[in-house]
């Protein structure tokens, strides 16, 4: 080795073993601070023939027993409003309906809570008629309250639970609407999917129009389909056509599957194709996926179905393309993809095997990030096999990407060529770890 070369690894190694020692040699930890007791300070009766000094306190005042009996009140709401909480955890609703009446009652600053859900758990009881009483109450005594939203929502609930028929068009607030549309959808969808188409074609923000695509798709009546069909075929602004195709691959069944299928054949808008390749995903539809990898003339539609591909861990599919794939970028992706699925034995061959520079050093780095003892054993099998310079710089960026101290000091050990010594040396002074640590400390003292 020469002596600058020498100079400068004995520098790198000596930076980081100081840095180490300084910093305890590994990580630290911090302990966290218990929390804080606290203890109320009851004050102490006076000795025997000393009198109480009553200008210090006035304790004994009528403001004073004022304000212990007040704090009382709210320590005793908190804990009835806590103690409801953990009953309705349990499903003992029950006790809940016993424990949120008491603490209502209390008229505390957590009445309107208390009263919410005390009608909640009568609902679950079945109790239908004294909920609707409670949230009734609440609406009337809290107008104000942030609870009164939450109260109408769970009235329409109740109703609806009932079999009472609760009218849409009569209520103002949008999400409480959409709740009793889709209580409605269940029983009357020829009613309830007009209202919802209405407020679709509306002037609605976009989350009301989201949650009602969301209920429409949900529903599998002819008129809901109807509907998704000309709003996914663009009969709609795009944000909108984009939302309803996902949907169609979320919750459609065969009929869904066959109309994305369709509007993929018939579309010439690479993004709306985009979106159905990831609709064909979230069905499970890994044929159409594969047909699209292969037949698609667009590269970048045939690098997003491969994608796809990946994410559902299709790995034989993968590997097929990439046999009969030209493109190289779109081999790129297939390796990504093999990556994204867990495909280390076939990332192993391409490492190996692949005659394109930059595919093969890219296999090579997905193999590093796979981590695991067969991938160390591949990466060091390719570095003992392979003499190029670029491909075993690689193989060194891949195990350090899996930690892998050890490899890398033999690599030192045993590698004549200065440069890539210097590369592992690099890699493992970037390595919070004992063994690397040891190793550089080993450097030093030769």
């Amino acid at each position: 080795m020469m002596k600058e070369e020498k100079i400068l690894i004995l520098l790198v190694a000596l930076a980081v073993v100081s840095t180490a020692r300084a910093q305890g040699a590994g990580p630290t930890t911090t302990t966290p601070a218990k929390p804080r007791q606290v203890t109320r300070v009851t004050k102490a009766p006076p000795a025997p023939g000393v009198e109480e000094d009553k200008d210090s306190d006035d304790e004994d005042t009528p403001e004073a027993r004022a304000k212990e009996k007040a704090q009382e009140k709210k320590e005793r709401e908190n804990d009835l409003y806590d103690q409801g909480s953990e009953a309705l955890d349990d499903a003992h609703y029950d006790h809940a309906a016993q424990l949120f009446g008491e603490c209502a009652a209390l008229g505390g600053e957590k009445a309107d809570g208390a009263m919410y859900w005390h009608a909640y758990a009568l609902n679950k009881l079945g109790r239908r008629g004294e909920a609707l009483t409670k949230l009734a109450e609440l609406q009337k005594s809290h107008p104000a309250s942030r609870w009164v939203k939450e109260a109408k929502a769970l009235e329409v609930e109740v109703r609806q639970a009932g079999g009472q028929k609760v009218s849409p068009e009569g209520e103002d607030d949008l999400d409480i609407k959409l709740m009793a549309i889709n209580g409605l959808m269940n029983s009357d969808p020829e009613r309830a999917v007009p209202l919802l188409e209405k407020l679709l074609t509306g002037n609605q923000p976009p989350k009301v129009k989201d949650r009602a695509l969301f209920v429409l798709a949900q529903n599998s009546s002819p008129q809901a389909r109807e509907v998704m069909g000309r709003i996914a075929r663009g009969q709609s602004n795009p944000d909108l056509q984009r939302k309803a195709l996902r949907n169609l691959g979320l919750f459609g069944g065969q009929e869904s599957r066959k109309l994305l299928a369709e509007i993929y054949a018939s579309s010439s808008d690479v993004e709306i194709k985009r979106t159905i390749l990831n609709s064909f995903m979230l069905s499970g539809e890994r044929e159409k996926l594969l047909t699209a990898a292969r037949g698609e003339k667009a590269p970048e539609l045939r690098a997003e179905a491969v994608r796809q591909l990946g994410l559902m861990g299709a790995q034989s599919e993968l590997w097929q393309l990439y046999q009969a794939e030209t493109s190289r970028d779109v081999k790129s992706h297939i390796i990504q993809a093999l990556f994204i699925g867990g495909g280390a034995e076939r990332l192993g061959e391409l490492a190996r095997n692949e005659k394109d520079p930059e595919l093969r050093r890219k296999a090579i780095r997905n193999l590093g990030l796979t981590g695991g003892e067969k991938a160390a054993a591949t990466l060091a099998a390719i570095y003992a096999g392979d003499t190029d310079l670029e491909d075993r710089r690689e193989v060194i960026q891949a195990l350090f990407l899996q930690g892998n101290a050890h490899a890398l000091i033999e690599i030192t050990r045993k590698e004549k060529d200065q440069t890539l010594r210097k590369d592992a040396v690099q890699k493992l002074s970037l390595m919070n770890n004992k063994e690397a640590t040891d190793f550089l400390l080993e450097l030093i003292n030769k």
